[in-house]
């Protein structure tokens, strides 16, 4: 937990920045606040003239919370400001005005303490997130296969809002609330030691009773931060395939499931704030009882002249108050613990390991001049169910290669290791005779563009859309790209033309549509490697025509792997690999293996392709 709490406050680096200022924020504030309550001796003893004989004094006393150099204080300001002459009114009127400054000065200090644990809070958050966004976005595609969206995004958002108090509140746990107890045990000695020594015994008690409280927090406080991530991912799974709950009218199952993680979610924080909740009027409980001990105790130290009436008043006024900044200071540890446990689920992001990691001599790929050579590939997700079995083909540079076959052969899993999203498990993939695993692997796929099946789109403009590859690519070069890919017309007849937002997953398009915006993005990129995966299956028959005929002429001369089940739309490819069960069971031209009567000829019969 220690060691988990420590790292938290890294975030915050460098933190002296923020503790320095704190530190004499928090002192000053603790200072004047004990002078309010310290006021309370003169104020009495000048209205019941009780234990106070004015004097004149001319030189400044010296600096003491004591019922008698307060006295001191008083002649001395009023000697400064109304001479010799004693009246009470001018004392209380004076005496008001030195509440007031105090007050106003104190209240200043926490204002700026405030303002400082404010801006400590919101860098520190603005930097958690963003480690958080980079690592997340950093980590390579495996990782993802084992982990829910919702989750991720639970992490980022609700468990990095727990953490922030985590952090901020050390420094009030650190200095405000020391510091203000610190300035009511002093106000106490110097009232009565033996009424103090009570207190200084009694506090501890009252630290014990609330902490054993606290402890029992941490497990409950994880898991709710796991159930708030299963949370969210329901909620991001339910509105994502919002048309599929509703086409099968499983709304009703949706809801049951969200009712019941929410009911759990609920129960898991409504213990938690049970105890919470329990540790202030616990210590209030204690305190009242301690100053009705007190006042027995106290009652008879003034019966016998040991201690005034107005020193015992502000004794009191001084321990009800003490009571507040121990129990902030425990409650601030509940919200530590809190912190930490979430803190775990921060880090177990932030310490994840990549799978997929660039070579310490890796170098800049900068193009190829022979072919692409899959050699003896074997692949599985798991480690434990084997995907591609030995797996060896060519792709030579400007030639069209299409991989055909059944679903769940291994097609795409074939261009996810060209591009390296996975590592071989053994055998290799090398592009003139070098393993990809030597180049750096953000400037292999710099060379790479991919159109999958799966469009992917951002809630953004066209425009920005189709330039993701190419963020300084110009207008001229963005509407050459689209009328490569025929979307041209209908974004010049939407509402702000290449500047309309297409909606999350750009639900604001046809399939048709966002489909060829994702042709697009790939023509303006214009790689050194195309991929197409199954690029013109969204596409209605007039368009997947003239797309498809944009996509001959921009294959031709450049290096490419199409991915197709239709497969009119691979029959001018220069070679093409049927894959089945993971591996390749025919290859060759289109006529030839139509001549061969095997699998690939079947699949024109099914398809009636000519």
């Amino acid at each position: 937990m220690f060691k988990t709490y420590l790292r938290l406050l890294d975030f915050a680096k460098p933190i002296s920045r923020y503790a320095v200022p704190y530190f004499f924020f928090a002192a000053l504030h603790a200072l004047f606040n004990t002078f309010n309550y310290a006021m309370i001796m003169p104020i009495l003893n000048a209205m019941f003239s009780e234990g106070y004989q004015f004097q004149p004094i001319y030189q400044m006393p010296a600096l003491s919370f004591k019922g008698e150099v307060l006295n001191q204080w008083l002649n001395y300001f009023y000697t400064y400001i109304f001479g010799t002459e004693w009246i009470v009114t001018n004392v209380l009127a004076m005496l008001a005005v030195i509440l007031i400054v105090m007050n106003l000065l104190s209240n200043l200090f926490r204002y700026l303490g405030g303002y400082t644990v404010e801006s400590m809070r919101t860098t520190t958050v603005q930097r958690m997130r963003n480690e958080m966004f980079d690592s997340v976005i950093g980590k390579d595609v495996g990782y993802f296969s084992g982990q829910r969206k919702g989750d991720i995004i639970s992490r980022i958002t609700s468990d990095v809002m727990v953490v922030q108090y985590c952090i901020t509140n050390t420094l009030q746990v650190a200095f405000r609330e020391p510091f203000l107890i610190i300035g009511y045990l002093v106000l106490m000695l110097s009232i009565s030691w033996e009424l103090a020594l009570f207190s200084v015994l009694f506090l501890p008690l009252v630290g014990l009773i609330i902490g054993n409280i606290v402890k029992k927090l941490r497990h409950p406080a994880s898991q709710s931060q796991q159930r708030m991530g299963d949370l969210v991912s329901v909620l991001d799974e339910s509105l994502g395939g919002i048309k599929i709950v509703k086409t099968y009218t499983a709304t009703d199952y949706i809801k049951e499931k969200f009712h019941a993680l929410n009911q759990n979610l609920s129960d898991t924080l409504l213990w938690m704030a049970r105890r919470q909740q329990l540790a202030s009027p616990m210590s209030e409980f204690l305190g009242i009882t301690a100053v009705a001990i007190i006042l027995v105790f106290g009652g008879s130290l003034v019966m016998n002249g040991s201690l005034s009436g107005a020193g015992f008043i502000a004794f009191i006024a001084a321990f009800s108050q003490i009571t507040r900044p121990v129990r902030a200071f425990i409650d601030q540890f509940a919200n530590i613990n809190q912190g930490v446990a979430a803190g775990e689920r921060i880090f177990a992001v932030l310490d994840g390991k990549n799978e997929i990691t660039d070579a310490a001599n890796a170098k800049e790929f900068v193009g190829f001049n022979d072919k692409v050579e899959f050699r003896d590939v074997h692949f599985s997700y798991d480690d434990t169910r084997e995907i591609i079995h030995g797996v060896s083909f060519e792709v030579r540079k400007g030639e069209t290669v299409a991989l055909v076959g059944p679903s769940g052969g291994g097609k795409s899993t074939l261009s996810e290791l060209m591009e390296r999203f996975y590592d071989t498990d053994s055998g290799d993939i090398l592009i003139d005779g070098v393993s990809i695993r030597q180049y750096k692997q953000e400037s292999l796929r710099s060379a790479m563009s991919l159109v999958s099946q799966e469009t992917v789109l951002f809630n953004d403009t066209i425009k920005n859309n189709i330039a993701l590859g190419r963020p300084d690519a110009t207008d001229e070069e963005i509407i050459a790209a689209c009328k490569v890919a025929n979307a041209h017309n209908f974004i010049v007849d939407s509402p702000e033309g290449y500047n309309t937002n297409i909606g999350d997953r750009g639900t604001k398009l046809s399939g048709g549509q966002r489909q060829r915006l994702s042709i697009a993005r790939a023509v303006l990129k214009n790689p050194e490697f195309l991929i197409l995966d199954e690029a013109t299956s969204a596409l209605d028959t007039e368009s997947e025509k003239l797309v498809q005929d944009a996509l001959t002429k921009l294959l031709k001369g450049r290096t490419s792997v199409v991915i197709a089940h239709r497969l009119s739309t691979i029959m001018n490819a220069d070679r093409i690999f049927v894959i089945d069960e993971g591996r390749i069971v025919e290859e060759g031209r289109h006529e030839e293996l139509l001549a061969k009567g095997g699998v690939y000829a079947k699949l024109v019969e099914l398809q009636n392709v000519k």
